[in-house]
């Protein structure tokens, strides 16, 4: 499955990141808690240099709470707090403001002896497309002010939210990186909804994720679709979850795009259970 999407308005996005990266204390790195190496983007570290850091792993109820507590060990570093989050529910958003402040200690600090009491936090806030960012801006101001859609690619320019945190951010349009090398980032990025459906062979990435679940999280896929066996042949097994749901045209043959579709979607919303794709 080859993919390279690299829309224009990303490449501006990647120049002016960097160009207002001096105008706040803070990147608020967002990731999604399944595919948590996959939806690294390789250049942040070159864009943001030393800037403190905190990664959101966002949609965490969606990944396995052991898995992702690996990761948090795995990235946290002095700079760099990692947190696991829901940008729907708001749970974990709260730790944000507590874990700016150490991160921010010393400025805070310099600032309180200057008696300047009242202190603005700026935070930048990055990802690739559809991890959450405008969710993430829309529960902290509580209100509606960034856009939300559960496609890639609705937020178009840059926007400065207050929130009642004391914490002012900057949104950003999601950014990939222009050549995807890893098959695995591909699959991973498409399973989740980061690369648009439009530009993938929908078939093609449900038989690649039926195969991973059979081999990590078989007893979903027999719960889920009520399967007494499952095949060592992936399209076997997509083929008995058509007929089990009802994915059937003319002549009894399987509508595989139908199927396609309905596997991908069930997996996206959680209806197969916690699931992470990768481990650290």
């Amino acid at each position: 499955m080859t993919i390279n999407w690299f829309p224009g308005h990303m490449a501006k996005t990647r120049r002016e990141i960097k160009e207002n990266l001096r105008l706040v204390d803070v990147v608020i790195e967002m990731r999604d808690a399944r595919i948590i190496r996959s939806s690294r983007n390789p250049d942040v570290e070159d864009i943001c240099g030393v800037k403190p850091r905190i990664i959101l792993l966002n949609k965490s109820d969606l990944a396995e709470e052991n898995i992702t507590a690996l990761w948090i060990k795995y990235l946290s570093v002095d700079n760099i707090r990692v947190l696991p989050v829901n940008c729907h529910t708001g749970q974990g958003l709260k730790n944000i403001k507590t874990e700016m402040n150490r991160l921010l200690k010393e400025k805070h600090d310099r600032m309180k002896k200057k008696g300047i009491s009242k202190i603005t936090d700026r935070a930048m806030v990055i990802g690739v497309p559809n991890v959450g960012k405008s969710s993430l801006i829309n529960k902290l101001a509580k209100n509606k002010i960034a856009k939300v859609g559960d496609r890639p690619g609705v937020t178009k320019s840059k926007q400065w939210i207050k929130t009642k945190l004391g914490i002012e951010l900057m949104d950003t349009p999601g950014i990939l990186w222009p050549k995807l090398e890893s098959r695995e980032t591909r699959l991973n990025l498409a399973y989740t909804g980061a690369i648009k459906d439009e530009i993938v062979d929908m078939e093609e990435l449900a038989l690649n994720l039926v195969k991973f679940l059979k081999k990590y999280y078989p007893d979903r896929l027999e719960k889920r679709y009520k399967l007494d066996k499952l095949s060592e042949n992936p399209a076997d097994n997509i083929e008995n979850i058509a007929r089990k749901r009802g994915a059937i045209i003319s002549g009894g043959r399987v509508d595989y795009n139908r199927v396609s579709v309905l596997i991908l979607d069930e997996f996206r919303g959680g209806k197969l259970g916690s699931i992470s794709l990768e481990r650290p």
